[in-house]
């Protein structure tokens, strides 16, 4: 059953399928993701599982923070107390970014990403129980361990498996459903949570482990994965034979002897772990600036009531959702280069422009325009991250990138936030900063990037 057709990523002239994918090959699924020239349902059964990933991602933190009011209440505590136990949660959360993804690259994209849902499934039910707010806090860390390594390990399988010439597309569409897991989660906080109390909104997504179903049933393996072990067992085997390898093999297997951390760093992929993670950086720094305080700049500075900033926010979220969409098409249309800047200087600039309004009608107009480049940018920055690493460190790779990008962006770029607010009176130097930031990924994607369009991975590998 062996079919040469199929090319063997990072494996350059030789083509061999190997015991291991021989017997994926027995799996109808298997073939369907690996033939890369047409879409099969398989294909948007892989698609459909990384897109639900984003939604519940988007789910979990938006109950959260509807429910926070109750929480304090309920266990009696204040708004620093609060803060604190979620800036616990997000610190553990960065060991599964990293994690999750390094498992992956270990044991497989499908194995690791139905374990990782079953993982967080069984803890979300475990909120509702809680006593107190420290066992609601180890019991969130859980959750959150969970959670980021879900999407992280499901935009890998996507992008192993789709065409390349679609891949931007699908990761973005992928990636606007967590929108739709945020409006999910208004929609039970508003009819289940008034009857029911808080704790019921954290029994309900105990039906995600369904989806850990099915991953296993309809999600085959990562063809890229599978190749990429097939090739270390048959490197493996040629030298307890003592025979010759030959240059590119012998070079390819140097690499893998070291920790796979340290292979982020080696001459050849130093350069593209460095931009992946300032990528990542900069794309969490810009977000967690506007997603936690634009609601707070709208009050103070605009003197806009819960009620008027709520009603601005809803619709800049749903408005932004066609960037995602159009974002992914641009980078496959019309290259990696040219996508990232069109999206991010269209943000920069009307962002700008939007920080000095005055008037109401101003503020929304301007705000749904750069709504659309800002949030828009953020399903091709998952597919740039994972295009920058070869399959025998992808997840590893994957990992390291948001994980440093986490802790610098959602941790402690909040603070820098705090502090210019603290010694300016407002929030707009801290909202200036960020279209600075959107230039500055423009002209590293532009001038510093590799373009990575419709290249399948194995060409792109290195």
């Amino acid at each position: 059953m062996q079919e040469a057709s199929f090319a063997a990523p990072d494996a350059g002239a030789g083509v061999i399928v190997g015991p291991i994918e021989e017997r994926h090959l027995g799996s109808r699924l298997y073939r369907n993701a690996a033939d890369p020239s047409r879409i099969t349902s398989t294909h948007w059964h892989i698609a459909w599982a990384n897109g639900l990933g984003w939604g519940f991602d988007g789910m979990d933190g938006a109950i959260l923070a509807l429910v926070a009011p109750l929480l304090m209440k309920d266990f009696a505590i204040d708004l620093a107390t609060f803060r604190s136990g979620v800036q616990i949660a997000l610190l553990v959360s960065i060991i599964g970014l990293y994690l999750w993804p390094w498992l992956a690259d270990k044991y497989g994209r499908r194995n690791i990403l139905a374990l990782n849902i079953a993982v967080y499934s069984l803890a979300m039910p475990l909120l509702a129980l809680a006593p107190s707010w420290g066992v609601f806090v180890a019991f969130y860390c859980i959750v959150r361990f969970a959670l980021n390594g879900e999407w992280a390990v499901g935009s890998m399988l996507v992008a192993e498996t789709w065409p390349a010439r679609l891949r931007g597309l699908v990761l973005s569409v992928d990636r606007s459903a967590w929108g739709l897991g945020a409006a999910l989660a208004g929609t039970i906080v508003t009819f289940v949570v008034t009857d029911w109390g808080w704790r019921a909104a954290f029994v309900l997504p105990v039906v995600v482990a369904l989806l850990a179903v099915y991953v296993r049933l309809l999600c085959p393996e990562s063809p890229y994965w599978v190749r990429t072990q097939d090739r270390k067992n048959r490197i493996a085997e040629r030298i307890a034979d003592v025979q010759a390898l030959t240059a590119e093999d012998a070079e390819w297997i140097a690499k893998t002897r070291h920790p796979s951390w340290r292979q982020l760093f080696l001459p050849d992929i130093r350069r593209n772990t460095v931009m992946a993670t300032l990528v990542a950086s900069m794309a969490l720094v810009s977000y967690s600036t506007v997603g936690l305080w634009m609601p707070l700049f709208l009050a103070q500075q605009h003197h806009w009531t819960t009620a008027e900033y709520g009603s601005f926010y809803i619709a800049w979220a749903l408005f932004s959702t066609t960037g995602f969409w159009v974002g992914g098409w641009m980078i496959d249309r019309f290259g990696r280069r040219l996508g990232f800047g069109i999206l991010l200087l269209e943000a920069a600039i009307f962002m700008t422009m939007w920080i000095f309004a005055t008037d109401t009608w101003t503020l929304w107009l301007l705000g749904m325009m750069w709504a659309w480049g800002f949030i828009g940018v953020w399903g091709p920055v998952t597919a740039y991250t994972a295009e920058m690493y070869p399959t025998r460190i992808r997840g590893v790779g994957n990992g390291f990138s948001w994980s440093v990008a986490f802790l610098i962006g959602a941790v402690l770029w909040p603070f820098v936030s705090v502090y210019l607010r603290e010694a300016t009176g407002s929030f707009v130097a801290a909202f200036l900063l960020i279209p600075v930031i959107l230039v500055a990924m423009a002209a590293i994607i532009w001038f510093y990037s590799p373009e990575n369009a419709r290249k399948d991975l194995d060409q792109i590998a290195v």
